[in-house]
């Protein structure tokens, strides 16, 4: 019984000490995604995106890469540029950058990983718009994308403001809407997070080893010895285990970082990461825009290009002599409230999210936002919810037997 509440007073602390590694980042990261998305109008990219030609799919790739690193968020702007005229192929390209190519998840991804996984997520990101476009051009889908289009029905008037980019700037109900969008954001995210930091202190605490090792084969043994059955059996279980998980890609990480640490390839890890958009939630709405046919048949395109891509990327570096070493990820073992950068950056950036709450909720309180969202299920959103209020009591009372009882 001692060993169990010991366990579990680490594992609260270790998910708990990889929120507070990975705070700033995350209030940085959705503060300048309020901000874009504020100051940056969708006008500009539905015009640009109707062809399938490589300027367009360019240019639903730098639009992705100032967008949301939500998925939901980057569903709703996804289906709202294909069906105002945006082609598929660039639409395709504008989601895949908003949840792989933007800003914060890189900088997570440093936090806990390393600079090669940071390499690994933008080339990979290119890597992956490119082996959906080849997939595009080989299959062609003309008929299940023309009836993607009548599935999704005329889009609605576009009432976004005419203000220029100086006007918005200098106005506090820009910046009253960045703090709600800044609100928005955390909303859509938090359960996602709290339960994916959760899990990860858990399964650093309880699971062995072994359970990785049966997993994943050939786990936790020198890189140099996967064979390629090997790799693609990790980058095709990966995928599977972000689909069983549920959690979105920014609360994936340090369970990923911890998947890295038992011993699984760079090749499963980078599988793992990318899968945000292969999970159940997204199969479904994108099932409920465009026709279960088209959606099938996006999972696939997705699936398919990621495990090009995880492969490619580790014998790409591999080739190199690049591929990380495991043991130079050891999130488990640092001391996490310690008084250093990240202290001060925290402190720094929760001043800057009060700020952005102020300006939201109080100064602004009488500015009308509204954004689109992908539509989420009731009953998954209440399960989730439950869940996530579940593990801050299994976290608060971890915390309690670590600093009070043990």
């Amino acid at each position: 019984m001692i060993e169990f509440l010991n366990q579990w007073s680490e594992a609260a602390y270790t998910s708990t000490g990889f929120f507070w590694m990975a705070l700033w980042a995350f209030i940085l990261g959705y503060a300048v995604s309020g901000m874009i998305q504020i100051f940056v109008t969708q006008k500009r990219m539905q015009q640009t995106m109707g062809d399938e030609g490589w300027k367009s799919i360019s240019l639903g790739t730098f639009f992705g890469f100032i967008s949301s690193s939500c998925s939901f968020s980057a569903l709703a702007t996804t289906k709202s540029l294909f069906q105002k005229g945006a082609s598929f192929v660039s639409s395709i390209a504008f989601m895949l950058a908003s949840t792989n190519l933007v800003v914060e998840l890189g900088i997570i991804i440093s936090i806990f990983l390393g600079w090669q996984f940071v390499v690994g997520e933008y080339v990979g990101g290119l890597m992956l718009i490119f082996f959906s476009w080849l997939l595009i051009k080989i299959i062609r889908p003309r008929k299940l994308i023309e009836q993607a289009r009548k599935n999704l029905g005329e889009a609605s008037s576009d009432e976004e403001s005419d203000e220029s980019f100086s006007d918005k700037i200098k106005s506090y109900q820009s910046w009253a809407k960045v703090g709600k969008q800044y609100a928005m954001e955390w909303k859509m995210v938090w359960k996602d997070v709290t339960i994916g930091f959760t899990i990860a202190g858990i399964t650093s605490a309880f699971v062995p080893d072994s359970f990785f090792q049966t997993l994943f084969i050939n786990s936790g043994t020198d890189v140099e010895s996967f064979t390629f059955l090997e790799l693609l059996e990790h980058v095709i279980v990966g995928p599977v285990a972000a689909f069983l998980t549920f959690i979105g890609s920014m609360g994936n990480i340090p369970l990923a970082a911890l998947l890295f640490t038992k011993g699984v390839s760079f090749a499963g890890v980078m599988a793992f990461i990318f899968s945000d958009l292969v999970v159940f939630p997204v199969l479904r709405i994108n099932a409920k825009y465009y026709g279960w046919k088209m959606s099938l048949f996006i999972l696939f395109l997705l699936f398919t290009s990621l495990i090009g891509t995880a492969l490619s990327l580790h014998y790409g570096l591999d080739l190199l002599g690049m591929l990380p070493d495991a043991s130079s990820v050891s999130i488990t073992q640092k001391e996490h409230f310690k008084i250093d950068y990240t202290f001060w950056l925290n402190i720094a950036f929760i001043v800057i999210s009060g700020i952005l709450i102020y300006f939201g909720f109080f100064k602004g309180k009488d500015v009308k936002h509204h954004r689109e969202m992908a539509p989420k299920s009731p009953l998954l959103e209440a399960i989730l919810k439950y869940i996530a209020i579940a593990c801050y009591l299994w976290l608060s009372t971890g915390l309690i037997l670590k600093f009070i009882i043990l």
